[in-house]
């Protein structure tokens, strides 16, 4: 008879935050596949976990599926944890998942903490909508394109201490320094940090302090009208950049998109 398959979230940061379910299964299983083993030995001595630990990560996952299938295939009860948090969220696992699934093995997942969920708990917002888009890209352009993309909602995101600040200024020259943001750290630890406020003055708050850490952030959802009135600036720069005047600007605008030319105009003269 085949084993069952568990996928256990495990604490964020305080070792506390683990669940007795959790903790009952996780004595149960022969064998729990883990990012970092190191990481997971931690854990498992904490609570007298006994069970054999395989290294399961992004580099490795495709290999260790058919190790995983045919340990569950044989009887055996296997579980899958990630460093910090919920499996599967921002975490390797997806693959193993797909083929769990394709060999009819039984999968059922314990509840547990995640990043996200604590970040968003904390936070005061209009509405439940947000998009989750795990780790925020590195590159400037391809930051834009997914913020934009998201820009009518709220936006969370992953980012790294390193390059928390880079992101922040990307945000501000992109959709203006009153952008509002929201940035979290060091949750469930000691030193747990929750700094809410416009993208300028989190960047001068982070100034002065060394960043470490996991880091949760969101940009909060935009107005229609800063969204409109951000799409004609980066029109009004462009036309400023070929050398027309903010007269001519007012009256290209205005006839191309419909709008009030004084309106455009002083858009314009506020445009560097």
């Amino acid at each position: 008879m085949a084993g069952t398959f568990y996928i256990c979230a495990t604490p964020i940061g305080n070792l506390g935050d683990i669940t007795f379910r959790t903790v009952e299964i996780l004595k149960k299983v022969s064998y729990i596949a883990c990012e970092d083993t190191r990481i997971t030995k931690v854990l498992a001595e904490k609570y007298g976990i006994n069970a054999k630990l395989l290294d399961c990560h992004k580099f490795n996952e495709k290999e260790r599926s058919g190790k995983i299938i045919s340990l569950v295939s044989d009887g055996y009860d296997v579980a899958l944890v990630s460093d910090a948090g919920t499996p599967l969220i921002s975490d390797p696992g997806s693959y193993l998942i797909e083929e769990l699934l394709k060999n009819d093995i039984k999968i059922t997942s314990l509840p547990g903490a995640c990043a996200v969920t604590v970040f968003l708990s904390m936070l005061p917002r209009k509405n439940e909508e947000y998009a989750f888009i795990g780790f925020i890209p590195r590159s400037q352009k391809q930051q834009i394109e997914i913020l934009k993309k998201y820009r009518s909602t709220n936006c969370v995101f992953y980012e790294s201490p390193q390059r928390l600040m880079q992101t922040l200024e990307n945000i501000a020259r992109e959709f203006g320094d009153e952008t509002k943001i929201s940035v979290g750290r060091e949750l469930t630890k000691v030193f747990e940090e929750i700094k809410t406020g416009t993208v300028s003055d989190v960047i001068q708050y982070y100034s002065n302090h060394t960043l470490k850490g996991e880091i949760v952030a969101m940009v909060y959802e935009q107005e229609a009208s800063n969204i409109e009135n951000s799409e004609l600036l980066q029109k009004i720069s462009l036309l400023k950049a070929e050398g027309y005047s903010t007269k001519d600007i007012s009256k290209i605008i205005s006839l191309i998109f419909n709008a009030n030319k004084n309106d455009i105009y002083k858009l314009a003269s506020s445009c560097k």
